[in-house]
């Protein structure tokens, strides 16, 4: 839970820290950070609304004619840099993007999350945790000073040095988590070399959006003070494993676990029951938003670890969704699809209304599927009921676009230019010429 900061707090703690600046961000419809960057002496006037910016550079806002808006710093959200910039402290504050006439831009991921949460207090929820488990890679610089393709350790699955030679830039970005306030649970490398996984507490969807967001942010921070350039591109190698973010979810209804039922089997309520109906029901809607690049279908194929069909189990990770043993308040279903690449605010949003929409309608939950499906026939998938995710961009945009009740939770600003940005990225992918296909044709035809 944060803090609940006054703006008098954070004036006094920005004079008692000297901070000599303070960013003001924000997150574009791709899920990249923005910021406006002013002087602390620009502080009081940002705590009264009063900082503007052109949104119409900001990728997925407004056109140049409706570009003013306005920063509504989130004060819970104060936050002073634990390194130095050479030129004093910096601090900052998430900020919700508003428009000149005082109401929210419904262009604002952040907003669009927090209309999401709002509907599910509606419906008698008071939170909806979310713990996602961050997978990134870490890749040498070159004398250049540019990221090369070489990967900086051979290491394996919970591996340490002398194999994990990324272990002191993890164990520094931890503890640059932890000083920023993040309650770290567990860090270790990753199933495929170079690769790395650092799981932080759960929290409620909006703050675990804003978490996410801030922990890319640092991991590339600090890798790069060890000459190491981190990323989150969902499969940057061939042949290994690519990074996921699973993402770990749970209602609560007054303070208890809507998802916990104890007379049940699996101690999952009906809440649970219909909320991973509702998962199954929009997975492909929601796969556009949660893999929203074309690299993300490069680690969304079988062999991998990563999930291609559409099924739940609590008994293996082979399926979408798996139920994790941890039962009372900690009961939760795990989405193992979404990769790190994605805009948190817009995916925890699209999977917070899927299951929403499954708890309304109370739909069926099919069977689980407690066999590696990866082993299993078409026609045995296909007596099963289990579809597959969509294979690439173009098709989950599709996918996307059929699906009306995710259209509504994203809104149609969000929806149209989402969609638009989308198929402009597609587009440029499916014409271009590869080294795979000179090395393949160039020769034989």
């Amino acid at each position: 839970m944060r803090r609940q900061y006054t703006k008098q707090d954070i004036l006094e703690v920005a004079s008692q820290l000297d901070v000599r600046y303070v960013r003001l961000q924000f997150i574009d419809l791709l899920g990249v950070i923005k910021n406006v960057e002013i002087p602390v002496d620009q502080l009081p006037k940002a705590l009264d609304n009063k900082i503007m910016f052109d949104g119409s550079s900001i990728e997925g806002f407004v056109r140049i004619e409706e570009s003013d808006m306005y920063l509504v710093p989130d004060l819970s959200t104060w936050l002073v840099f634990p390194w130095d910039s050479g030129q004093g402290k910096v601090a900052r504050l998430i900020c919700d993007v508003y428009l000149p006439d005082g109401s929210p831009f419904p262009g604002d991921p952040r907003v669009v999350l927090q209309r999401a949460v709002a509907r599910a207090r509606e419906m008698g929820f008071s939170a909806f945790n979310v713990g996602p488990e961050p997978e990134f890679f870490l890749f040498k610089m070159g004398e250049d000073g540019k990221p090369t393709q070489e990967m900086n350790d051979e290491g394996g699955y919970f591996d340490w040095a002398p194999l994990d030679l990324g272990e002191n830039c993890r164990r520094e970005i931890v503890l640059t988590l932890e000083a920023m306030g993040f309650e770290i649970e567990a860090s270790h490398h990753e199933v495929a070399p170079g690769q790395h996984e650092i799981d932080f507490k759960y929290a409620d969807a909006v703050e675990a959006a804003d978490n996410i967001a801030t922990f890319r942010m640092v991991v590339k921070t600090v890798a790069r003070q060890y000459g190491l350039h981190a990323t989150f591109m969902p499969k940057p190698v061939y042949g290994i494993n690519g990074s996921g973010m699973h993402c770990h979810l749970s209602l609560f209804r007054d303070g208890q676990n809507a998802f916990y039922d104890e007379r049940d089997e699996l101690g999952l309520s009906d809440t649970a029951r219909w909320f991973l109906a509702g998962i199954l029901e929009h997975a492909c809607g929601f796969t556009a938003v949660c893999n929203p690049i074309v690299n993300s279908y490069k680690r969304l194929v079988p062999g991998f670890e990563a999930p291609s069909y559409v099924a739940w189990s609590a008994k293996n990770r082979s399926p979408l969704v798996r139920v994790p043993a941890a039962r009372g308040p900690s009961t939760r279903i795990e989405v193992r699809s979404p990769d790190p690449s994605c805009n948190p605010y817009l995916a925890i949003a699209v999977m917070l209304a899927s299951g929403l929409d499954g708890i309304r309608r109370k739909l069926p939950l099919p069977p689980p599927v407690n066999r590696n499906i990866y082993m299993m026939t078409d026609e045995e998938k296909e007596a099963a009921g289990i579809r597959s995710l969509p294979e690439n961009l173009n098709h989950a945009i599709a996918a996307l676009e059929a699906d009306e009740v995710l259209r509504e939770a994203l809104g149609e600003h969000v929806f149209t230019h989402f969609v638009e940005a989308k198929r402009i990225e597609w587009n440029m992918y499916r014409i271009q010429v590869t080294e795979w296909e000179r090395e393949q044709y160039f020769n034989a035809y």
